[in-house]
C-alpha cells in the first residue's frame, strides 16, 4: 500500500473514532467518562520478530542473505456499549545489510525475499457485538477463513496480508457459525510502496461460508468467494466449496485426522477469459502419543482450452505445496501434489517434517521437495524457529535450497 492510501486508512479509523466520540458525547459527561475508561482500559500488545533467510537458487549467482525484524504495535479497547477500536501498526525493516530482491529494493540480481521495508497500519477496525451471537467489524482487519488455503493473511512473510473490508459473523449456536466479508481492498504483503507486484488489489469481493461442527467426527464447511478485482480482472473468479475434516477416535490412544475437500473454480466479472476447473484434496493420518502422520493428495486442475489453472489468489499459499514457494502460483498446467507429513515434540522442540511429490495435472513431472521444521517456545515470551526447504526440479522451475532462523518476543 503506498504512503496516501496508508494515510487515507489512518483518517478513516480516526473519523470512525470521531464519529463515535460524538454520539456519546450528546449523553452528558458521564458518557465521556465510560468512554474515556474504556479507552484507558485497553490492552496493548508489543511483538518483535527478527529472522535471518538465506536462499541458494540455480540460475542465479548470488544468494540471498536477509536479515529483517518486524516491530508491531497492537491496541485494543475495552467495550464501550458494545463497540470498541483495534489498531495495529508494523514496521519493517532490513537489520545491517541486505542482500537480497524484496520487490522493491531493486537488487534483481538475487534471489526473491519478499520482506520489503514499510511502516504501515497493518489493522484499523471498529468493532459492534450489539446484536446476539453476532460481530460486525469495519475498517482494515485479519481475515483468515478455514486453514487459510483459499482466504488468509500469509502471516509466514514479515509484512502481513490485511484487508479494508466490512465483516459479520454470526454464531447460530454452539456448532454453527456464519460468515460473510466484503472486500474493498486487499493490502498485499508486496506494500507498503508502490511497484510491482502491487501493494494494494482495489477488490468489489464478497466471501460466505457455513460451517457446522458434528465433533470430533466431523466439521463441515460450504464456501463461496466471489473474487472480484477492479484493477487485476483476469484473476477475478467465482469459488464454490465444500471441506470435510475431523479427527475421530479409534481407541484411547490413537486418533484418525481426516480432510475431504472439493471447489470448482469459474470465471467472474470482467474476467476475459473463459474456464471451468476443479480443486481437490484427500488427506488421512493417524495421531498416537502427541504424534502425527499423514498422507495426502491435492490437486489444481488446469484448463488446457483456456491456458490457465486452479488459482488461490487470496490464500495463504506458502503453508501449501512446499515451503520452496514454487507453486505459490499454479502453473498453467494445473498440479498434483502427493505428501507425506510428520509432527510431534521432540525433546523441547515442536518437529514437522515433510515431502511432496509433484507432477503436472496434464502430465509430467515438475520435481520434489523435502521440509524440516524444529519450534521451541521458551521463557513463556519468546520463540525459537528454524526451517529449511529443498525444493529439487524435475523439468519445472530451478533447484532451490532455503533456510530461515528466527526469533519472536512477545509483550
Amino acid at each position: 500500500m503506498n504512503r496516501r492510501m496508508t494515510l487515507r486508512a489512518i483518517s478513516a479509523c480516526c473519523a470512525l473514532t470521531g464519529l463515535l466520540l460524538g454520539a456519546t458525547t450528546t449523553n452528558g459527561q458521564e458518557s465521556q467518562s465510560e468512554l474515556s475508561q474504556a479507552l484507558r482500559d485497553g490492552s496493548f500488545n508489543l511483538v518483535f520478530r527478527y529472522r535471518y533467510e538465506l536462499v541458494d537458487q540455480d540460475g542465479i549467482d548470488a544468494d540471498a542473505n536477509a536479515n529483517t525484524l518486524k516491530s508491531r504495535l497492537t491496541y485494543r479497547s475495552a467495550n464501550y456499549k458494545d463497540w470498541s477500536l483495534l489498531l495495529e501498526v508494523d514496521d519493517l525493516r532490513p537489520i545491517g545489510p541486505g542482500h537480497f530482491n524484496s520487490t522493491r529494493n531493486g537488487q534483481t540480481d538475487r534471489p526473491g525475499v519478499v520482506d520489503p521495508r514499510g511502516t504501515d497500519l497493518n489493522q484499523g477496525a471498529i468493532i459492534y457485538t450489539g446484536f446476539a451471537d453476532t460481530e460486525i467489524s469495519f475498517g482494515r482487519q485479519r481475515i483468515a477463513h478455514a486453514n487459510q488455503r483459499y482466504i488468509g493473511g500469509v502471516p509466514w512473510r514479515q509484512n502481513e496480508q490485511t484487508y479494508d473490508a466490512l465483516e459479520f459473523t454470526r454464531t447460530i449456536s454452539d456448532s454453527s457459525q456464519v460468515r460473510y466479508a466484503y472486500i474493498r481492498n486487499v493490502n498485499t504483503i508486496f506494500g507498503p510502496d508502490s511497484g510491482s507486484p502491487p501493494g494494494d488489489r482495489r477488490s468489489s469481493s464478497h466471501l460466505l461460508d457455513a460451517s457446522h461442527n458434528f465433533g470430533s467426527a466431523a466439521n463441515l464447511m460450504g464456501f463461496a468467494y466471489l473474487l472480484d478485482f477492479d484493477d487485476a480482472p483476469a484473476l477475478s473468479s467465482q469459488t464454490l466449496g465444500l471441506r470435510l475434516t475431523g479427527a475421530p477416535n479409534i481407541s484411547d490412544n490413537l486418533t484418525f485426522p481426516y480432510v475431504a475437500e472439493f471447489a470448482s473454480q469459474e470465471d467472474h466479472a470482467d474476467n476475459p477469459n473463459s474456464f471451468d476447473m476443479d480443486h481437490y484434496v484427500l488427506e488421512a493420518g493417524l495421531g498416537f502419543s502427541g504424534y502425527i502422520v499423514k498422507l495426502g493428495y491435492e490437486v489444481f486442475e488446469a484448463d488446457t482450452t483456456a491456458g490457465v489453472a486452479f488459482q488461490t489468489i487470496l490464500g495463504t499459499n506458502h503453508a501449501f505445496q512446499g515451503w520452496a514457494d514454487k507453486f505459490l502460483t499454479t502453473p498453467t498446467g494445473g498440479i498434483e501434489d502427493a505428501y507425506i507429513q510428520f509432527n510431534g515434540r521432540i525433546g523441547k522442540f515442536n518437529v514437522t517434517a515433510a515431502y511432496h511429490d509433484f507432477e503436472a495435472d496434464t502430465g509430467g513431472d515438475y520435481g520434489d521437495e523435502i521440509n524440516i521444521q524444529a519450534a521451541w517456545p521458551f521463557a513463556n515470551n519468546y520463540a525459537l524457529l528454524l526451517k529449511y526447504a529443498s525444493y529439487n526440479s524435475d523439468g519445472f522451475a530451478t533447484d532451490t535450497d532455503k533456510f530461515w532462523l528466527q526469533l519472536t518476543a512477545s509483550f
